[in-house]
């Protein structure tokens, strides 16, 4: 009998995840879109236009280039920036999307486009900055994903903050990223390279009395580094900072066993959790295709078993976006894309308040499993979770059946040599 193969099955299995990388690649390109938007435009912002400033921390190299500020590659020591953003009017932009200029420099009408840099040398000037835009000392960290350049995470900061909503100041951590496709794993090592320097940024920030409570918002592969920050200062202190309220994790790129792990060791008490997740996510399918099929957590279906009972008994808010629609074609920044998932981050997650299934009315198709109500589970459409996206034909590799977590999930922590 002659069996006849889908072509890709017939290649081996690393060829298979190049061949998907470079579809992601083409379909995620920015082709046209001018790079090197860091200087401060000279024209003024249109009167109708909103201003974003953010605290910048980051472990990349200065560039050397006013342009770029900073370069991909890794630096001994952190540097902190001060940065304002002017955003377009309302009229010229629509929420969700990040308006780049289509040439240089920007025009503050109709681009996002930065107003002010300017270098923070010492702690003192960090704390005086923050005093100079506290928002009822909530403060707001993000950490971007893998494939982003300085500008790139700069620029979507500002246009979470601004389309949130969020009472909040805003803080970005940018960790040394290559912004290459092929650059996978070197963007991985640098978040292990820049564990230690959050974990200290966390702890200055939690540190200042001007400090109320702290929300963490990460992407993508951002949410390994968090998840071995929050672990290493669990292990450390024996638990995280009091005052890191929430944490928030948007399409986590994290082996599912692996973050069962981290978030035990991280010990007790914990901050509240909530994650994003979309199983037609190609991102987080050509992860997963590349790291020994094991499932994402940003990829499971919360409203299945076991997934559904073990994130409601460890305390996790799962809200699945599947259903939901963005122009992003790879389904990666729902997050960030979709104007009233933004806003839920902004008006409720930020500020710390609970989730309830009244919480999720965001449209047909949205599924939550909400830490601590009674079924679990929220009301909205929950029938209506599609089925998992194969990106690639399921035929070419073992069916990978779902993760038993909970016996990590609920370990001791203190029964195993964690320190030794």
């Amino acid at each position: 009998m002659v069996h006849f193969l889908p072509e890709i099955l017939r290649v081996p299995l690393v060829s298979r995840a190049f061949s998907l990388l470079v579809v992601v690649a083409l379909v995620a390109g920015c082709a046209g879109r001018p790079k090197g938007v860091m200087v401060p435009v000279a024209a003024a912002p249109p009167p109708a236009a909103s201003k974003v400033g953010m605290l910048v921390a980051t472990t990349r190299t200065p560039s050397g280039d006013p342009a770029t500020l900073f370069a991909g590659e890794r630096s001994a020591m952190p540097y902190f920036t001060a940065i304002d953003i002017s955003i377009p009017p309302e009229t010229a932009r629509q929420s969700g999307t990040v308006q780049w200029p289509k040439r240089l420099p920007p025009n503050p009408a109709t681009d996002f486009a930065v107003t002010k840099v300017a270098q923070i040398h010492t702690p003192t000037e960090g704390r005086q900055w923050f005093r100079q835009h506290i928002a009822g000392g909530h403060a707001l960290v993000f950490v971007h994903g893998f494939n982003n350049t300085y500008e790139d995470s700069v620029f979507r900061l500002a246009q979470i903050v601004h389309d949130s909503k969020a009472e909040a100041t805003p803080i970005l951590f940018t960790w040394p990223s290559r912004a290459e496709l092929l650059a996978y794993n070197y963007d991985k090592e640098s978040t292990n390279y820049s564990r230690t320097a959050l974990e200290r940024t966390l702890r200055v920030l939690g540190d200042d009395p001007d400090v109320k409570d702290i929300t963490i918002l990460a992407h993508s592969m951002g949410t390994w580094l968090t998840m071995e920050s929050l672990r290493q200062m669990g292990i450390r202190e024996g638990h995280v900072h009091l005052k890191i309220h929430n944490v928030v994790l948007a399409s986590p790129d994290i082996d599912i066993d692996v973050f069962a792990k981290q978030y035990v060791e991280m010990g007790s008490p914990k901050p509240k959790f909530t994650i994003f997740v979309s199983q037609d996510d190609k991102a987080l399918a050509a992860s997963r295709l590349i790291s020994g099929n094991v499932l994402r957590v940003g990829a499971i279906n919360p409203a299945t078993e076991p997934y559904r009972s073990q994130l409601e008994q460890a305390g996790i808010t799962a809200i699945d976006l599947t259903q939901v629609r963005t122009e992003d074609s790879l389904n990666h920044g729902k997050f960030a894309e979709s104007p009233e998932i933004v806003q839920l981050i902004g008006k409720r997650l930020v500020t710390g308040q609970t989730l309830t299934d009244q919480d999720i009315t965001l449209g047909d198709g949205i599924t939550a499993v909400i830490a601590g109500t009674a079924n679990g589970i929220g009301t909205v459409a929950a029938a209506t979770v599609s089925a998992p996206v194969e990106i690639i034909s399921a035929a070419g590799r073992p069916k990978a059946k779902p993760a038993e977590i909970k016996d990590t999930l609920f370990v001791d922590p203190n029964s195993e040599p964690l320190t030794n």
